[in-house]
């Protein structure tokens, strides 16, 4: 199982300074890609936007969006140019992570309706299709850049039926939080899925989980995890609680993930420090 590292993108009062010292210091420990995670309402970096500042001064690690809420971007041609330009400029490393989120005020803050957000994904994945397809959309011809392998790699988050039936369609499927045993049932269903589709190979898998490490890492943990869960009311509390706060329990996510058979686990930070990233690279040592 490969493991991934979060930029801590949504921690808030973290620096430009640090995201790219991130970048770089991921890179350079062997992680196998950036991760970014998604909303409006909260002090946080655009997903594309940060990780086209990572793709700068990065070479070879893998840029993903785990997840990107699309049905909220309104624009599902400009949403696939913007994809194509991180997976041009990067090289073609973007892994672009998609799902239609769970909470309504990012959708009445970007105007666009909560409760059809479903079918507007569809359609939305419809369209961006035809963009990378290279079909044209006017006197130019097609929306460019062209990505450097046809299209970004797509994979889709939720847990839906719709979720694992999008997935079947595209490269696979993230679990956006939960634990190795729901991992387990949610890869099942996706296998399930990917077979009615008529796919003879196996669809990628990846999962998320928090960590923080060293002397304040329970601090780190709660200050960050019950403010960004808060919407969630009690339920933060028991987000908060299954952060990894020591290398054993890193470990044991590792391990416990892999035996579920998810193809990558993404492990996203609570306190925005670049040092955490050599914490976790060394407790996975």
């Amino acid at each position: 199982m490969d493991v991934g590292i979060g930029l801590p993108t949504t921690i808030p009062g973290v620096q430009a300074a640090q995201i790219l010292d991130w970048a770089r210091r991921a890179e350079s420990r062997g992680f196998s890609s950036l991760g970014t995670i998604d909303r409006i309402v909260y002090a946080n970096y655009d997903p594309l936007i940060a990780l086209a500042a990572a793709a700068a001064v990065t070479e070879r690690i893998a840029l993903a969006t785990t997840i990107l809420i699309a049905p909220y971007r309104a624009n599902a041609v400009l949403l696939a140019k913007q994809a194509a330009a991180v997976d041009h400029l990067s090289g073609g490393r973007l892994v672009l992570g998609m799902a239609v989120g769970g909470r309504p005020d990012d959708y009445e803050a970007s105007g666009v309706p909560f409760n059809t957000r479903g079918r507007r994904f569809d359609a939305m994945l419809d369209d961006m299709r035809r963009v990378w397809a290279g079909e044209s959309f006017g006197h130019a011809g097609r929306i460019g850049p062209e990505p450097p392998h046809g299209r970004p790699t797509v994979m889709i988050g939720g847990s839906v039926d719709a979720a694992f039936r999008r997935a079947a369609g595209f490269d696979g499927w993230i679990m956006g939080g939960g634990t190795p045993d729901m991992f387990k049932q949610g890869a099942e269903q996706l296998q399930e899925a990917s077979r009615a589709a008529g796919h003879d190979t196996a669809p990628r898998t990846m999962a998320l989980a928090y960590y923080a490490l060293g002397d304040r890492a329970q601090e780190a943990a709660e200050a960050y995890l019950l403010d960004y869960y808060g919407f969630l009311g009690e339920y933060a509390g028991q987000v908060a609680d299954s952060a990894a706060t020591d290398p054993a329990t890193v470990r044991g996510y590792v391990d416990a993930f892999a035996a579920a058979g998810c193809g990558e686990l993404v492990l996203f930070p609570c306190d925005p420090d670049p040092a955490q990233v050599d914490l976790l690279a060394d407790a996975l040592a």
